[in-house]
């Protein structure tokens, strides 16, 4: 698979880097993933609805910049569809078999803009609960690994 991991913030903790990393290393056999990190925009002491729209407007223009008409887009979001392992696999495999790059967006700690939503080919959720970004990285990673040795018929564990 030719995937991008396209974030907002960078990893901050020696452990989160290493199981990324740890996981890219991994994921190599299967085919190209590659992450990109947009800095975080800070968020005001006074929160509120339209700051914090800012924010995340700011953050999902720099985002797009990182996106190709012709990629593929998974927006990570709480409300969007939530899938197995399997099924993950198989749209793995999908995409793989489309020739387009897949680009899976995780958002900062507000969310993901509308924009990038709107951008979004398929809205993914991982779980109802939010997550925070860094962990969601080393989540979605692991899945995609799992995903590419469901798909490559290696053993698994469930």
């Amino acid at each position: 698979m030719n995937a991008l991991v396209l974030c907002v913030g960078s990893l901050k903790e020696k452990w989160q880097k290493d199981a990324c990393a740890e996981y890219l290393k991994r994921l190599s056999r299967y085919g190209k993933y590659e992450v990109c990190e947009v800095p975080d925009e800070p968020e005001s002491p006074r929160a509120s609805e339209a700051l914090d729209s800012a924010v995340k407007l700011r953050e999902g223009r720099a985002l797009l910049k990182c996106i190709r008409p012709e990629d593929y887009v998974i927006a990570l979001c709480i409300d969007g569809k939530a899938l197995s392992s399997e099924e993950l696999a198989r749209e793995v495999r999908a995409r793989e078999q489309s020739g387009r790059r897949t680009v899976l967006v995780i958002g900062g700690s507000l969310g993901l803009s509308d924009e990038v939503t709107a951008r979004a080919d398929l809205r993914l959720s991982f779980s109802r609960f939010t997550f925070p970004h860094p962990l969601m990285r080393v989540i979605l990673l692991e899945q995609l690994y799992r995903a590419a040795k469901i798909n490559a018929g290696e053993r698994y564990h469930k």
